[in-house]
């Protein structure tokens, strides 16, 4: 049961709304009711708009947390030093399919983002700015808001301004995946590290960050240090936003002031009174305990106390009838296939490292946790992105959280609970906007007549690993759009003709979005 999240969920808040004022109002506000909802905005210089990015403690809300004003100070130093104009960025590209704050906030208030990466272009003196999008919905939405503020790529304007799209995979929303997007190439990461605020777009000093840090500066800008930091924690101020599924009767965005309970969010969505656990950060995040649940609250340094990650914002619990071990494969066989293909430690680690927790759900008892522990450490730090390092992440958290299951399955040959699927993954045959063509197909294999060559292992090592025996084992996963010509080439060079691609049947449609939103804990409908 994959029921893949809406682009534009539920959408809800505890107490006062600031990024989401309006939202009760219209269902998208353009530029005319973004205006009457949130007034005007006075432009400001680099140095007041650092240190008002400071006062009010703004880290990036794209996963990494980095502090905005610091990365500001590093553009203007750069640019400075130069001779350069800088770029600025605007992170949409949303490919984890556990969020989709960033979505709602460019699909309903493109504007208040627009707003604050704006006012820091005029403070940086850039003349470019880019937003990057993932999805059909957000680039519409965006390239509106931009034709609503007359502006455009066209030569001789003040400020240039344009759409990049992006595939929908979760390499594709890395800073440096996206700044080689916008300099013409592919959105993969390129393989080296290098500093945006050095060298960025075409070379030049780069202000990247996600879209709802730009939302919350823009917040900020209206209402000064002070009124912003009457809200939420001292150390912490303001509100964020989470994107809660999983096993919740209500899939949601919700903006929450930091401070409030965990549980407290949770029981909103409609999660179960006592989680088996909560997967905090996203898929390159951690599990908590339901214990440290109970315990925490939503603020960066709560979470990491737990044991967690605020990251970009997703929170994911399970409940006790699912299997937390299968219902992790799922999600490793996702992330394995999701690997750029650029690096060892990607493309043959992390197929390795999800065929050894299905060797471990699968009897392979001791040895085979072993193995799978050697090989997620050896995975680790030694990728040319974050993709490896936050999937051994992953895998790590999950042995380390359920080590009651972790011995059923070693001693036991298993929990007795089915994998329900309630972990979010995209839909066989989701778009690529590389390629445009739905997939929605499988690896299957003719143990008839398979003779274990492994022809099939070495082409496709994503999809395929050769299990101790010598024979093949496929991953459980649909083969991503990226992968589709490498396992068609897999199913041609197999000298047995034993292994053929199946059409997958589509899974359900998506609940229907809810398309309100209340405001919870505030007296108000």
């Amino acid at each position: 049961m994959n029921i893949p999240l809406p682009d534009v969920p539920e959408v809800r808040v505890v107490g006062l709304p600031q990024l989401t004022s309006g939202f009760d109002l219209v269902e998208r506000l353009d530029l005319g009711m973004h205006l009457k909802v949130h007034g005007p905005l006075e432009p400001m210089t680099g140095e007041r708009l650092a240190e008002l990015a400071e006062a009010i403690s703004l880290n990036g809300r794209g996963g990494a947390g980095f502090p905005f004003g610091r990365k500001l100070r590093a553009v203007a130093k750069a640019s400075i030093r130069r001779g350069v104009r800088p770029v600025v960025v605007i992170n949409g590209s949303e490919g984890e399919p556990a969020c989709r704050k960033d979505t709602v906030l460019l699909n309903r208030a493109p504007h208040l983002i627009l707003d604050g990466a704006l006012l820091a272009a005029e403070a940086l003196g850039a003349r470019t700015l880019i937003v990057a999008v993932t999805r059909n919905s957000t680039e519409i939405s965006v390239r509106s808001a931009l034709a609503e503020r007359g502006l455009s790529d066209r030569r001789g304007q003040p400020l240039r301004a344009r759409v990049v799209r992006t595939p929908e995979r979760m390499v594709s929303g890395e800073a440096s995946a996206v700044i080689r997007a916008a300099s013409g190439g592919p959105a993969l990461p390129p393989g080296r590290r290098e500093r945006a605020a050095e060298s960025g777009v075409g070379g030049a000093p780069t202000l990247l960050s996600n879209a709802e840090t730009y939302a919350q500066l823009a917040v900020a800008a209206r209402t000064g240090a002070r009124r912003y930091g009457n809200t939420g924690l001292p150390d912490e101020p303001g509100t964020v936003l989470l994107t809660l599924s999983g096993a919740v009767s209500r899939p949601m965005v919700i903006e929450v002031p930091t401070g409030v309970p965990l549980r407290y969010v949770l029981q909103l969505a409609g999660a179960p009174p006592l989680p088996q656990g909560v997967l905090t950060g996203g898929y390159h995040g951690n599990w908590i305990s339901a214990h440290a649940t109970h315990d925490a609250v939503v603020s960066r340094q709560s979470l990491a106390a737990a044991g967690g990650a605020l990251g970009a914002g997703a929170i994911l619990p399970i409940g006790p009838e699912t299997c937390p071990l299968g219902e992790s494969l799922r999600v490793a066989n996702w992330l394995a296939a999701e690997t750029a293909g650029q690096c060892g430690p990607c493309k043959l680690g992390l197929p390795a490292a999800a065929g050894g927790l299905s060797d471990v759900l699968n009897g392979g008892g001791p040895a085979a946790l072993e193995a799978l522990r050697e090989v997620t450490l050896a995975v680790k730090g030694r990728g040319a992105c974050k993709h490896p390092d936050g999937s051994a992440r992953f895998l790590s958290s999950t042995l380390s959280t359920f080590t009651d299951d972790l011995a059923a399955h070693l001693l036991d040959g298993g929990c007795g609970r089915e994998t329900f699927g309630v972990l979010p993954l995209p839909a066989p045959g989701y778009q690529d906007v590389e390629e445009s063509i739905p997939s929605g197909e499988k690896l299957a294999v003719d143990w008839t007549l398979c003779r274990g060559h492994g022809l099939c292992a070495d082409i496709v090592p994503e999809l395929i690993r050769l299990g101790p025996d010598g024979y093949p084992a496929l991953a459980d996963a649909a083969v991503p759009m990226h992968l589709r010509g490498r396992a068609q080439r897999a199913v041609r060079r197999c000298p047995a003709l034993a292994l053929r691609i199946e059409q997958q049947a589509p899974d359900r449609p998506a609940l229907p979005p809810g398309t309100g939103r209340k405001a919870l804990g505030s007296g108000r409908s």
